[in-house]
């Protein structure tokens, strides 16, 4: 592990990673992809750990969220070089993460790795830097372990512990592994078949219980191109668009449309356009969740908001916005280039602590767009939500593996809490997925789509719901506590 060999290894262990996501779902990849990464970090330096922390980070970041470059390039109108600098800048920056990680494991624990090292150092520490990458700098939760486990026998663990979890137990088997590995003991194999066979078991039990009548619901994909839907000249066809396609759904109880369906502010439309639309919602007995940019009080800032229109009204205002897209960390940024200019880049976040939007009978706990990756953010509306929206907009992305990660990340999020969820986008993919994270029916991507089902809100709370992270917290800090008991006394 010492010679380019280690390098390699690092590098494509991180490049196979995001083939155990959507839309490829080979879920045992990530175990194995782990394993090869603990495995380079074999009798190095701490600085030889650093370097293939690095290149495991280059190649998983390279190729998993190889969709920046779509959206700085296709749709910020950069240059072919300009936008592979900037993409390769943000994947650099994420692995040096993995190199902090490969550094202090190294540091901790010179020379061979142990089966100390591979059941309690590695695991808490893969887990500590999920946890730091979904925090730091406003966070980038993206391709986290467990997110990839929604189709294997560890989803059982979800709603106990959460995503961040099952990461845990990502990388405990992957250290269980290199164990049989190293010892050359089957003896080893019971533990992970008892990991592996008690999530199983877990994935029939219900943690919450039906609340009420189903809820008829139909979701509006309009599939107006990105590179249009700002240009004023469109304004009237979109409204037209979105306001045919909903006629056509009273009978549904609830229609929901995606993030800023409508390009144009709440008190531009609000006479000719909301008011009628909400009184024609009201006499069919339905309620529209829309989203549209609302303007502040103070006449200036402005809001990515959904709004509730039928027999109750009511606003919710994004409140983690995305750096790049909602927002310009730095507005002398602006000008420099095209993607820094994006049209409504200029959003600010909402309060805290909105109140939850009534719709069909319903409280509803609503993300938009890049919210529902931040699981901490989407628990603080459950237990009261009997049901999740998620309004987003996949144009900026176009035919990458974004849309199909970001749905299998919505996915963890119905099965944390127990809740079905409405996923509304622009240009697909929309999705139903009930409390159990399956999909029920979803549309077809870069196609203008009514998607209708019956959805059950649901009541009760998750044993992660009610305990959030305080156990994966508790049992890291035990493991980190045994592996340093445990150590010899003469280590470094």
């Amino acid at each position: 592990m010492q010679g380019w060999k280690g390098n390699i290894l690092a590098l494509i262990a991180g490049a196979l990673m995001p083939l155990a996501f959507a839309p490829f779902f080979i879920y045992p990849l990530a175990i194995l992809s782990l394993a090869g990464l603990f495995l380079s970090w074999q009798q190095v330096t701490p600085k030889q750990a650093a370097w293939r922390g690095w290149l495991f980070g280059l190649g998983l970041f390279g190729v998993g969220v190889s969709w920046v470059f779509v959206a700085i390039h296709v749709f910020g109108q950069s240059g072919l070089l300009l936008a592979s600098i900037l993409t390769f800048l943000f994947v650099a920056i994420l692995s040096l993460y993995l190199a902090g990680l490969g550094w202090l494991v190294k540091k901790l624990s010179p020379g061979m790795l142990s089966t100390r090292d591979w059941l309690l150092l590695l695991p808490a520490g893969w887990l500590g830097f999920e946890l730091f990458k979904g925090w730091f700098l406003s966070g980038f939760p993206w391709l986290e372990l467990g997110v990839s486990q929604i189709e294997g026998p560890l989803a059982g663990f979800v709603p106990l512990i959460g995503i961040s979890g099952v990461s845990l137990l990502v990388a405990l088997t992957a250290g269980l592994l290199l164990t049989v590995w190293q010892q050359r003991r089957v003896l080893w194999l019971l533990p992970l078949l008892l990991l592996w066979g008690a999530g199983q078991a877990l994935k029939p039990l219900d943690w919450t219980r039906a609340s009420g009548e189903p809820v008829a619901t139909t979701i509006i994909q309009g599939n107006v191109p990105q590179q249009i839907k700002w240009q004023p000249e469109q304004l009237v066809n979109t409204l037209a668009l979105y306001q045919t396609m909903t006629r056509q759904h009273w009978d549904s109880d609830l229609i929901v449309w995606p993030e800023n369906a409508l390009p144009a502010f709440y008190h531009q439309l609000e006479d000719f356009y909301l008011t009628p639309l909400t009184e024609e919602a009201r006499d069919n007995n339905s309620d529209i969740l829309l989203g549209l940019p609302v303007r502040d009080d103070d006449g200036v800032s402005y809001y990515n908001s959904m709004m509730v229109a039928g027999d109750t009204k009511g606003f919710y205002h994004k409140q983690h916005l995305v750096p790049f897209g909602d927002y310009v960390p730095f507005e002398w940024l602006r000008g420099l280039i095209a993607f820094f200019n994006l049209p409504m880049s200029a959003f600010v976040p909402g309060p805290a602590g909105q109140p939850l939007l009534e719709a069909a009978g319903h409280k509803v706990g609503i993300s938009i767009c890049y919210e529902d990756v931040f699981s901490s953010e989407v628990l603080q509306t459950v237990p009261e939500a009997g049901l999740l929206v998620n309004a987003t907009n996949n144009a900026w992305y176009g035919d990458s593996f974004a849309p199909h990660q970001h749905l299998q990340i919505s996915r963890s999020r119905a099965l944390e809490t127990g809740r079905p969820l409405v996923r509304a986008t622009t240009n697909g993919i929309s999705a139903f997925v009930d409390f159990k994270g399956r999909v029920m029916a979803q549309t077809p991507q870069f196609e203008k789509a009514a998607l209708t089902s019956s959805i059950q809100p649901r009541t009760g709370e998750t044993p992660y719901v009610t305990l959030q992270r305080w156990p994966i917290w508790l049992l890291s800090l035990l493991m980190l506590l045994l592996w340093a008991y445990y150590r010899p006394k003469n280590s470094v």
